[in-house]
């Protein structure tokens, strides 16, 4: 099964080698990763997507606990969380399937970042079936290249309702 894991940790040098050595040392494998600084600038956040059953999902958090630069590991899995990926697509159509290519874009809530003469570079963000079923569409219509982020996700507020 698939998991999402968040990952708080010092902003320092090597973090993330120790990490990806944790995961490779061991033989898993990452699907995804995306790190960025928080409000504050000396931690930054990883979200991890890795494959597993819950024992080694639960080796992974535990070995990831015990490293000294982290402050805290999430299994997002299992918790409500909004996750969002982002796809820039390039993209080359025909004269005849410009208009389609830009309604699907509107419909996909895309836009258009940059074009060319005869390119478009178009900008999708959402989860991953939104971002794959676009990539779908924009195969007949001429995929120059694209490129692809990891997934970024974050817990949900939990409601204090009465």
């Amino acid at each position: 099964m698939r998991h999402t894991i968040s990952v708080l940790v010092e902003n320092k040098f090597g973090v993330l080698a120790r990490i990806a050595g944790l995961f490779s040392g061991r033989g898993y494998n990452i699907e995804s990763l995306s790190v960025g600084e928080t409000i504050d600038p000396n931690i930054s956040i990883m979200t991890i997507v890795t494959t597993g059953d819950d024992r080694v999902i639960e080796q992974i958090t535990k070995q990831l606990n015990r490293l000294v630069d982290v402050i805290k590991v999430v299994d997002l899995t299992e918790i409500d969380h909004v996750e969002r990926e982002m796809v820039l697509i390039k993209v080359a159509p025909r004269k005849e399937n410009r208009l389609e290519l830009l309604k699907t874009v509107e419909i996909f809530r895309g836009r258009v970042v940059d074009s060319g003469p005869t390119t478009y570079t178009i900008e999708v963000t959402g989860d991953e079936k939104k971002i794959q079923a676009f990539i779908e569409l924009m195969k007949p219509l001429g995929i120059k290249e694209f490129v692809r982020t990891g997934k970024v996700a974050i817990p949900r507020e939990i409601s204090q309702r009465k």
